[in-house]
């Protein structure tokens, strides 16, 4: 509808083009029994490696594509478009990728990055707790030196990949008796890793072929050398400095959501007959249209921007917070408007408005709940009163 933003460079547009083709191609077709069957097949990954879906903005002497975000942010964007939401390329390649490039030493990131570009090990990250979410200061999970390991006990819910993960950044606390000071990241390879368990797929309203599940730590022994930085404690700084650009990931996917559901039900309103005419025809549903194209063009003006914040390094907390809350929320909004005027149709899972409109909702609460991007928010303005 609009003309490419300034990021969308030919070569960019021309990766975009070919990444939509592989997921229609590849993925599309799967989906639906993917999500019956709550978890995607574990050769995926290799699939997606195979057609340089993974780690596109890692250096190409870790075994990434060499790109900037800009190529990252097309990948999120047809991954959300194409619907197909049974394995997070954006938790693999976007988060986890990022920590260990962040704040791995060199022999970590030669070690885990390469395999992770070729789909050969998944990646997931674990923060949440069954008793900490939003409030990573909170956590419980603790990982104690013991020689030469870290000997880790606590549990971790919600963890996208995590049915499939070979490799997982674990959110622990090293001083349990500090709260932010006290956490680090640490680093757990699960294969035949003794005292790690997985717990079964979870039920959900959406996003059913998500293979997200709860993970188990019983005096689990790990490498002190698979700690994240130089030293201890610096976890929740690392966590603090990511989320951004976790943040604006959700963001584009939700932008990318957006303009797909007023599409589909475009589409469905022109062919749609009552009362003698079609439905595109009554003025409700043109303006309940109009409505939903305006909040998806804002929305995707806002992506925009802040993805070329993020190319150019000037991506803040805040800024981040306002495009994760406000697109979230106003793609519930657009999707409740689109299949209202799908009927009785809208609520049948055949139609993609369905499966949009249960999927999305979640995308209020990862990543950070909206009440806290607010508060985030609010913070940084009090600091200019």
């Amino acid at each position: 509808m609009n003309a490419d933003p300034r990021w969308m460079t030919p070569e960019v547009a021309l990766m975009r083009d070919s990444v939509r083709k592989v997921f229609e191609r590849e993925f599309v077709p799967n989906e639906a029994r993917w999500r019956r069957e709550h978890v995607a097949d574990r050769a995926v990954w290799r699939r997606a490696g195979e057609t340089g879906l993974l780690l596109a903005s890692i250096p190409e002497e870790y075994g990434g594509a060499g790109g900037s975000f800009a190529h990252e942010a097309v990948v999120a964007h047809e991954q959300a478009r194409a619907l197909v939401n049974s394995f997070s390329i954006n938790v693999h390649s976007g988060i986890v990728a990022h920590y260990l490039l962040a704040y791995g030493s060199e022999e970590q990131k030669r070690r885990w990055l390469p395999p992770m570009a070729r789909g050969e090990l998944v990646a997931a990250i674990a923060m949440s707790e069954p008793g900490a979410g939003t409030d990573l200061q909170a956590i419980r999970t603790s990982a104690l030196r013991d020689g030469d390991d870290y000997v880790i006990n606590g549990a971790k819910t919600f963890i996208t990949n995590g049915h499939h993960a070979d490799l997982v950044v674990v959110a622990v606390k090293t001083d349990p008796q500090q709260r932010a000071r006290g956490v680090s990241l640490v680093v757990a390879e699960t294969a035949s890793l003794r005292g790690f368990r997985r717990g079964p797929l979870l039920e959900k309203v959406g996003m059913t072929g998500q293979d997200t599940c709860e993970l188990f730590f019983d005096d689990v022994r790990v490498p002190a050398a698979n700690l994240l930085g130089s030293e201890e404690g610096q976890g929740f700084r690392q966590l603090m400095q990511q989320l951004p650009r976790e943040r604006l990931l959700i963001a584009i996917a939700a932008a990318a959501t957006m303009q797909r559901a007023v599409d589909e039900t475009l589409a469905y309103a022109a062919q749609r007959r009552i009362f003698g005419e079609p439905l595109l025809a009554l003025q409700n549903t043109r303006f309940t249209l109009a409505e939903c194209q305006t909040e998806a063009a804002l929305a995707r003006a806002f992506v925009d921007q802040c993805i070329e914040r993020q190319l150019e390094g000037t991506l803040d907390v805040p800024t981040a917070a306002m495009a994760k809350w406000s697109i979230t929320d106003r793609l519930c909004k657009v999707l409740d408007a689109c299949l209202q005027l799908h009927g009785g149709y809208g609520y049948m899972t055949e139609y993609p408005i369905a499966r949009m409109w249960a999927d999305a909702r979640v995308m209020r609460i990862f990543g950070g709940a909206n009440e806290v991007m607010k508060e985030l928010i609010a913070r940084s303005m009090e600091q200019r009163a």
